[in-house]
Order: C-alpha cells, then sequence, then structure tokens
C-alpha cells in the first residue's frame, strides 16, 4: 500500500475524544512551542485535516501532537488540534495525555506513594499533572491550570438572533465567551442541541467581531476560542452544567478543562468562591470533572490556578494511510452549501 501513513493511540475523556498521533508526524522545528505550532498551521495542516476530517476523522475528532518540550520545567510537549485549526489549551486532552505518558513510559513521573508527577508543555504554557496511580496502572488525572482570570465582566454584544447580550470573558489557557443559556430565551436541559450549539457559534462569531481580545504576554493566544453556555446553578452549589461550542461550531462532549478553569476564574474574581472550594460540573456526555481553585496568584493582573480532575480511556489503536492518487487525502470538511462541492451545474 502507497501513500503516507500515521500511527495513533485512540482515547476519550468524558467522551471527548483524543487522537494522539504517535508515528508519521514529522519533527517540529522552533525554539518555543508557539513558533512549532505556527510552523505545524503553515506548513503541515494538511496532515491536520488528514486526521481530524472525514473520511479518517469527523467533524468532533480532536488530536495530540507531541513534540520535545522547550521549556526548561517540561518533560513533554504537545499541541492539540481540532476541525478548524490548533487549540491553545486543552483538558480533556491533558488527562489523557496524563495517563498515556506515564503508561507508556514517555516521561519519568516524579512523586510518592498513589501520585505520579510531571509538567507537560502545552501552547499556553506549562501545566502541572498529578495522576493517580489504580493498580499497574493510572487511574484519576489532574492537572493546574496557568494562570487564569476574567478579561470582561458584563461585556455586551450585539446579535442578530438574540440583540444585545450580557457576556463575560474569561481565560482558561484559552479565552472563552461565558453566559447562561436562559439569557438567550434557552434551556440547557430542554431546548433542541442543535438550537444551543446555533447560539453559541453565534455568540462567539459576534464576540470575534466586536471585543478586542488581550492576552497579557503572548499575541499568539489573544483570541477567542468558544462559548460557554451554563445552566443557571449558583456558583456555591456543588453541581454545574454547561456544554462549550469552541473553534468553528465543533462541540465538546466533556465539560471542557479550559472552560472549567475559566469559569472558576470568573467565579472567583466575582467573589462568589474561594481558593479551596471544590465544584463538578458535566457536559454534553454526562461524565463529570472537578474544578477546584488551589492558589491565588500575585501581580499586576489578579488570576488563579486551578486544578481540574478527571477520567480517561483507551479505545483502540489505528494506523491511516494517505495515498497520493486519492482526492480525498487531505480530508473533507462538510461544505456550507453545496455549490461549493458542485458548482453551478
Amino acid at each position: 500500500m502507497k501513500g503516507e501513513t500515521y500511527r495513533t493511540i485512540e482515547m476519550h475523556t468524558a467522551g471527548e475524544p483524543v487522537r494522539i498521533v504517535v508515528d508519521g508526524y514529522p519533527e517540529l522545528p522552533g525554539a518555543s512551542l508557539l513558533e512549532k505550532r505556527r510552523y505545524a498551521s503553515q506548513h503541515l495542516d494538511h496532515i491536520r485535516k488528514r486526521l481530524m476530517l472525514e473520511p479518517r476523522g469527523h467533524a468532533e475528532m480532536y488530536g495530540v501532537i507531541p513534540t520535545r518540550p522547550s521549556h526548561p520545567a517540561a518533560d513533554l510537549a504537545v499541541l492539540f488540534t481540532h476541525n478548524s485549526g490548533y487549540s491553545t489549551m486543552c483538558g480533556h486532552a491533558t488527562i489523557a495525555i496524563g495517563r498515556w505518558a506515564i503508561e507508556h513510559r514517555l516521561v519519568a513521573p516524579r512523586g510518592t506513594g498513589g501520585i505520579a508527577e510531571f509538567a507537560l508543555e502545552c501552547p499556553c504554557g506549562p501545566v502541572h499533572l498529578r495522576a493517580h496511580r489504580e493498580g499497574s496502572g493510572i487511574g484519576r488525572v489532574e492537572f493546574d491550570s496557568v494562570p487564569a482570570f476574567p478579561s470582561r465582566l458584563d461585556c455586551v454584544i450585539e446579535t442578530p438572533a438574540f440583540g444585545r447580550l450580557r457576556v463575560d470573558i474569561a481565560y482558561g489557557g484559552a479565552f472563552y465567551a461565558v453566559l447562561p443559556a436562559s439569557r438567550l430565551g434557552l434551556s440547557l436541559f430542554d431546548s433542541p442541541l442543535h438550537e444551543l450549539v446555533a447560539a453559541g457559534v453565534a455568540v462567539t462569531e459576534a464576540g470575534r467581531a466586536q471585543v478586542a481580545i488581550e492576552h497579557p504576554s503572548e499575541p499568539d493566544l489573544a483570541f477567542l476560542y468558544g462559548t460557554i453556555l451554563t445552566c443557571d446553578a449558583a456558583p456555591q452549589d456543588r453541581v454545574s452544567h454547561n456544554l462549550c461550542v469552541f473553534a468553528e461550531g465543533q462541540v465538546d462532549r466533556s465539560p471542557t478543562g479550559s472552560g472549567v478553569t475559566a469559569r472558576m476564574a470568573l467565579d472567583h474574581a466575582k467573589g462568589l468562591v474561594k481558593s479551596g472550594f471544590r465544584r463538578e460540573f458535566r457536559g454534553l456526555s454526562g461524565d463529570p470533572f472537578s474544578g477546584e481553585i488551589v492558589e491565588e496568584t500575585a501581580g499586576a493582573q489578579s488570576a488563579v490556578i486551578v486544578r481540574v480532575g478527571g477520567r480517561a480511556y483507551y479505545t483502540g489503536t489505528a494506523s491511516f494511510v494517505a495515498e497520493p492518487d486519492d482526492p480525498l487525502r487531505d480530508g473533507l470538511a462538510a461544505p456550507a452549501r453545496m455549490r461549493e462541492v458542485w458548482g453551478r451545474g
């Protein structure tokens, strides 16, 4: 069989897929992980499309590209991929990487007793992982986030379908617009899923067009990644539900680790929760993540470190090939209109 081949480990965390590319992806040049991310986007994006999009993937696929770390404290580095690009942070994939990297001996974890620890470099910065040993393997994995903070509180945006809306924007490794679904006249529990997704896309598009997003140190991180629609549970309630619509309308099956981070940072900034408060978050699959503020950082910008935890599972292994004469070797993205495929006829 002729063509370029790729081997992957397949996992999921709370139902959200994690496709880890273990063979076939070339070494990434760059002095920093953000430089490697830019190189991948500019020169190797056909590989992302091959593995994320149909016929080898699907519109909701999510992937990880392991690479050598550039941060001196990191044991391993990763890039995150999805149906339209490269995430700056991904909590569900980080939890999966925690299990995979230790069990496959890609890192030499520290720690004693039942906890194995190592540092993972993500595009947003290094995060600290704590993996709980179970028998000969790894069970629950937790990570301590990069500094998370509110960007805009009660920011007003205009949407064609919902009119003027107040949203909060917060950073948890990626920037999210956050608001209850009820503010859109929808129910997170009873409205049809396609209506919630369409509303999330509308909020993200309006936010991207109308709100200037700024990161305190890295311009590459300064963009609105998606929207999180929440239930109306009070911050003090131990369980909360949310739906994350990210990238170009992709729907996270998990509670979204970076979204949990952003939500905890928002509630802390509003004085609604304190350090040490632990909360459970449930996403589309219903399988929970936990979120807990473990540190308040000092400096010009008030920020918190959030510990996010969950469990990841293996679903299989795969070997893919892209034959040189295959017209769809670089993937098939669903068109907005059939004219994009067929032309005028």
